[in-house]
């Protein structure tokens, strides 16, 4: 059986209760192949599963790319049956994300370091919250190529910036920087290059000291709750904070917060 230690195109540093979780081909600016994706479903089902990991950080080695976008020479080789295949394995592991570390309470924060175009904007855009270099570069240059968008990007794009935003930078293939990534609400920070991995881990060690059920209380009712009207998402947020009000944590973060102290959480 594989283990975290023995990928062979990412690697995973465990840091208490912070997982950096790096991928790592940069003879090519980390561009996603088949093995990739194998090891990234593997890397995150494993941290998910890990009780001791609250938060994961993903980025890219080096300071030149977070991934450069799929594999253009895999690419070159498809037709209509394996490219829907491919299309449908990026979507598979990507949608891990949500459907398995932040199910289970753990967000997963982007340091994009580097350029992050076509699938490797993807992978970002699949993150809870994504941190930019000042020297990042993002993009969809997919149509460049005949192609559109396979892994996600086409429908996570529009519901982060809008729908005109989306389509401009789709149909474009324009590359922006991190000021403009910004403006756009393509990512919700940026860093100084030196300085991404210490800001995203500071953020990471901010998370992971709040209450575990809290934080996995705030992703899912954000999950259940974006894509329907809002009197049945006001009606998962009471319900999911019902829960919360008969947890040990909620008890003890409220004894806590009167008695001036720091909380101690059990994590039920």
């Amino acid at each position: 059986m594989p283990d975290l230690a023995t990928l062979t195109t990412l690697h995973c540093i465990l840091e208490g209760p912070v997982a950096i979780l790096t991928l790592d081909r940069p003879e090519v600016l980390h561009a996603l192949n088949s093995v990739m994706f194998d090891e990234l479903e593997f890397a995150f089902t494993t941290l998910a599963a890990d009780p001791a990991i609250r938060v994961v950080i993903l980025t890219g080695s080096g300071e030149r790319a977070f991934a450069a976008g799929a594999d253009i020479r895999a690419l070159a080789e498809t037709d209509a049956s394996t490219g829907l295949a491919a299309s449908q394995r990026g979507q598979q592991v990507f949608d891990l994300i949500s459907s398995t570390l932040e199910a289970a309470g753990k967000p997963v924060i982007a340091a994009v370091n580097g350029v992050a175009l076509g699938g490797g904007c993807e992978l970002a855009l699949a993150c809870t919250i994504r941190i930019a270099s000042d020297k990042a570069r993002l993009g969809f240059p997919e149509v460049k190529l005949g192609l559109i968008p396979g892994y996600g990007g086409t429908q996570r794009l529009t519901r982060l910036i809008g729908r005109s935003a989306a389509l401009r930078l789709m149909l474009s293939a324009q590359i922006v920087d991190a000021l403009e990534a910004l403006g756009l609400g393509l990512v919700d920070d940026i860093a100084p290059a030196a300085e991404l991995l210490t800001r995203a881990h500071a953020l990471a060690e901010t998370i992971a000291s709040m209450a575990p059920l809290a934080i996995a209380g705030v992703l899912e009712a954000v999950a259940r709750g974006e894509d329907q009207p809002l009197p049945e998402a006001l009606s998962v947020e009471a319900h999911i904070f019902g829960r919360l009000c008969a947890t040990a944590d909620k008890q003890e973060g409220v004894t806590a917060f009167l008695a001036k102290r720091p909380a101690t959480w059990q994590g039920r």
